[in-house]
């Protein structure tokens, strides 16, 4: 699932097991909640958006309104159809490049990618237009290094990151006293 800011051009991309609502309405129910709901969402004209979950969303945000594009016209979401092919490209890169045949667990990493890259339209990433400031990652690569190359292993994902960026999770927890 794509969900794009088309003010700051912050994307969220998840992937999903299904295209039932439930599923997409959950997705969007958890970036809502992190990040407020927009007063419109667009969306292209799949069952997934159903009536029922859009009066559910409208419950908790009763001013949001619900914009389609039109029937089998690709066009009508321009800047989401942009993005979903820089996501495909990327994505092959980063496979490629990782030696990962699962593209669910490249998808954060292009998410992050693109957030954090200089955007034409405000010249500025959509990280800072979101946040107000650049994004920092000291020394941390963010590349599956060789030793998790084999089937992707969830238990041990956290523990590669945290090597691989040197140490930046204990600087972290000494600041703990910031937050």
């Amino acid at each position: 699932m794509t969900y794009l800011n088309h003010f700051t051009k912050f994307c969220i991309l998840s992937p999903l097991k299904s295209k039932r609502a439930e599923e997409v309405a959950s997705k969007l129910l958890e970036i809502f909640l992190t990040f407020g709901a927009p007063s419109i969402l667009q969306s292209d004209n799949g069952r997934e958006f159903s009536n029922a979950i859009i009066a559910e969303l409208k419950t908790y945000w009763p001013e949001l309104k619900l914009v389609t594009g039109r029937p089998r016209h690709p066009q009508s979401q321009g800047a989401v159809e942009r993005l979903n092919g820089v996501v495909q490209d990327k994505l092959a890169i980063w496979m490629r490049e990782n030696g990962c045949k699962r593209w669910s667990m490249g998808l954060k990493f292009v998410q992050w990618q693109i957030n954090v890259s200089v955007h034409e339209t405000t010249g500025q990433s959509p990280f800072k237009v979101t946040f107000g400031e650049d994004n920092w990652t000291g020394n941390c690569t963010l590349r599956v290094p060789d030793v998790d190359r084999g089937p992707a292993d969830p238990k041990n994902f956290l523990a590669v990151v945290m090597a691989e960026c040197e140490g930046l999770y204990t600087v972290g927890g000494r600041e703990k006293k910031f937050f």
